[in-house]
């Protein structure tokens, strides 16, 4: 199915699997790409030399086209950007709006430029920037999310902007695909879907805790980082929103230097960093602290399996998902169901 994503990208089909921190290693993405589809990797937990070594597993596994999602906020994103263009890679996505310096520096190297935004005019924005492509998520999508369900937010972006947009927040089939295309969309984004495959390396005991959530258990919370976050609803969840503010702050702390050790960050970085933040979303310094809480409490499920002291970010698509395809065969049967729904729809005509 060819459409102006994977002409853009060089994809067969338009499908991209997102950037999500701990779950989109090496072994998801390059088996997201041998599928045929825009595999991303997440680096914003990476140092410059993990970052480096992964992006040349993943080259390893696949010679598919496949992407790196950046924090533009990151004090090093321009070291990120030069390692990207060094090592040849297709596609930069952006969890933040890249300046328009960065999207300049990408587009001359030939990368392919594709932030993440949850608003119209985050779209229009990068867009008169520079950017090729944007994603677009709705409020139904897993972790950080905004208030506007993707069916009245996708259109409102397709129409303000001439890029290609791809659509995100509550797919997770061939039907929908199609319903995005309809918009006028170019592509879709399913995160949660393919954190629920068998080349995920989340913990089984971790997809199990997925596999068996309703609708009605994934819940929007700004417990964690200050910040709406969609995620699974567990009883560290609720304790989180039980727990003070001096609490929280205290246990914030903690998690930071933890992450700090982990990912060989000086307390100067996660101060600049901090900074940014703070800048970008316009947050108070309360809200800055409570962030630090987010790369611990999601590595203490995705990687440790610990869902009784991590998070689980997840899309509303948890609660209708019951089975752990690879990413070939997921990817086979949505195109599938798209190319069936669309013969569907013609004969009813």
């Amino acid at each position: 199915m060819e459409t102006a994503l994977t002409r853009l990208t060089g994809v067969r089909h338009p499908v991209v699997q997102p950037g999500m921190g701990w779950v989109a290693g090496p072994r998801l993405v390059s088996a997201t790409a041998n599928a045929g589809a825009l595999g991303i990797l997440a680096s914003a937990t990476m140092t410059l030399d993990q970052l480096r070594a992964a992006v040349r597993e993943v080259r390893s596994r696949t010679d598919a086209p496949f992407g790196v999602n950046l924090r533009a906020d990151a004090a090093d994103a321009g070291d990120r950007v030069r390692i990207l263009i060094e090592e040849g890679v297709r596609v930069a996505s952006f969890a933040l709006a890249p300046s328009r310096e960065l999207i300049g520096e990408l587009k001359e190297a030939g990368v392919v430029v594709m932030p993440t935004v949850g608003a119209r005019r985050h779209a229009e924005k990068v867009a008169g920037w520079g950017a090729d492509a944007v994603l677009v998520q709705g409020a139904e999508g897993g972790g950080h999310t905004g208030e506007v369900a993707t069916t009245v937010l996708l259109p409102q972006v397709v129409d303000a902007v001439d890029i290609p947009v791809v659509a995100a927040g509550g797919f997770f089939d061939g039907r929908g695909l199609v319903a995005a295309l309809a918009y006028g969309a170019a592509g879709v984004a399913m995160g949660t879907r393919f954190l629920l495959t068998s080349d995920s390396t989340v913990p089984e005991a971790v997809k199990a805790r997925y596999l068996a959530a309703t609708v009605r258990d994934v819940t929007v919370t700004r417990a964690v980082d200050g910040l709406p976050h969609r995620m699974l609803r567990t009883e560290l969840v609720e304790a989180l929103e039980r727990s003070g503010r001096v609490r929280g702050a205290l246990q914030a702390v903690r998690r930071a230097a933890g992450y700090r050790r982990l990912s060989g960050t000086s307390w100067r970085r996660m101060l600049q960093d901090g900074v940014a933040l703070r800048h970008g979303k316009d947050l108070t310094w309360s809200q800055v602290l409570l962030a630090a809480n987010t790369p611990m409490l999601l590595k203490a499920s995705m990687v440790d399996g610990r869902t009784d002291l991590g998070v689980m970010a997840s899309g509303q698509v948890a609660g209708v998902i019951d089975d752990l395809p690879s990413c070939a065969e997921l990817v086979e049967r949505i195109m599938k169901e798209a190319e069936d729904t669309r013969r569907r729809l013609t004969a009813s005509r």
